[in-house]
């Protein structure tokens, strides 16, 4: 499914996008390396980006994920964005992640991307709640997220282990009920 903004496009990545990702892995290696748990080198090799891409389609099919590519108008990977940990039953609850390549950061990309996602999240994957963890150094991940409407939760401790240390992160989260509240004022 293609989600369309003003200057960005959203879709599902698919194996023809194997190299694109690489490319905009490998090229931002040094800049994306603080936000993410240790790699070792294998996980930049093209082989490691295809079976992401194969496993990310695995287990959109089972319900458990969506991987979005971001795309500038000209089809250009920019970016990608995840729904994961998708919980149905009474929860209905996703984690929200999101990485874009550094010479397009400061833009409002990130934030139109992600505006997309929720729309994809509330809209057509029928989810109830979004929620996402950002490192309190990181402000420019939390001002995506406070421009969508997302709140702030409160501080997890020791949340996740980013580049080797185990970093606290800001909870942030939007309702189904939220997301529409705001789309209805935004008229």
């Amino acid at each position: 499914m293609l989600m369309q903004g003003q200057a960005v496009y959203t879709r599902i990545l698919l194996h023809s996008d194997a190299e694109a990702l690489w490319r905009l892995k490998t090229e931002n290696r040094g800049f994306f390396q603080p936000f993410e748990p240790v790699q070792d080198e294998a996980s930049y090799t093209r082989e490691a980006v295809k079976e992401y891409i194969s496993h990310s389609l695995a287990e959109q099919e089972q319900g458990g994920s969506f991987s979005f590519g971001i795309f500038t108008p000209d089809d250009e990977l920019i970016g990608r964005v995840r729904l994961s940990c998708i919980v149905r039953g009474a929860w209905q609850n996703a984690n929200l992640g999101y990485m874009l390549a550094e010479r397009w950061n400061g833009r409002g990309l990130m934030t139109e991307a992600v505006g997309l996602t929720l729309k994809f999240a509330f809209e057509h994957a029928n989810l109830h709640r979004v929620q996402a963890g950002i490192m309190p150094h990181n402000l420019g991940s939390q001002r995506v997220a406070e421009k969508n409407g997302m709140r702030f939760e409160g501080l997890a401790e020791r949340y996740l282990r980013i580049a080797g240390v185990w970093e606290d992160h800001r909870i942030y989260a939007i309702t189904a009920e939220e997301w529409r509240e705001r789309r209805s004022a935004a008229g």
